[in-house]
């Protein structure tokens, strides 16, 4: 039986611990703690150490789900997460005041990891904020000479997470069936 290990990454708020949730088969692990820093101001509660859920698919294999915290000063758990990852979906919050910044920023942070394996893109909330669209994130990624698979999500729908997660094993390996 084969294990693998996707990591869920992007600022706080973007809707890692909800995208896990919608798409575990298994109730998710979460390790929420009150918010007492500027995250206060976007939600109750944020992720400190990681997030956990599981993916069954089809003759036994498990697809492992890891969330990181969002805060910076939570980092340290990014390199513990991503040691035998296969890929990382990151999240970005279009109502944030910057989102391409967040998205450059864990772009790079996460580059020798993405260069070793491969990463596809998640823009939440979208139905409040429609600016900037996909086609401008395409602009901004082109500019960094990067092309990863980028969508418009839902991150509490379930189909949504699961196009991510199909876009990012399909980049993975391109022979493989839907």
């Amino acid at each position: 039986m084969s294990q693998y290990k996707i990591i869920f990454t992007g600022p706080v708020g973007a809707g890692k611990t909800t995208a896990i949730n919608s798409i575990s088969d298994l109730p998710p692990i979460k390790t929420d703690a009150s918010a007492s820093d500027m995250a206060k101001y976007r939600k109750a509660s944020t992720t400190v150490a990681l997030d956990y859920g599981v993916m069954n698919l089809p003759g036994g294999e498990k697809l492992h789900l890891y969330g990181t915290p969002g805060q910076e000063r939570f980092d340290f758990m990014w390199d513990i997460l991503v040691t035998g990852g296969i890929g990382l979906v990151l999240l970005l919050d279009n109502t944030r005041a910057d989102p391409f910044q967040d998205m450059r920023f864990f772009l790079e942070t996460f580059e020798r990891f993405i260069a070793d394996t491969t990463v596809a893109i998640g823009v939440t909330q979208m139905d409040l904020s429609a600016k900037p669209s996909i086609d401008d994130y395409h602009i901004q990624l082109r500019g960094m000479g990067i092309k990863p698979a980028i969508f418009a999500v839902d991150a509490r729908a379930k189909s949504d997470v699961s196009l991510l997660i199909q876009a990012l094993l399909y980049s993975l390996d391109p022979g493989l069936e839907g």
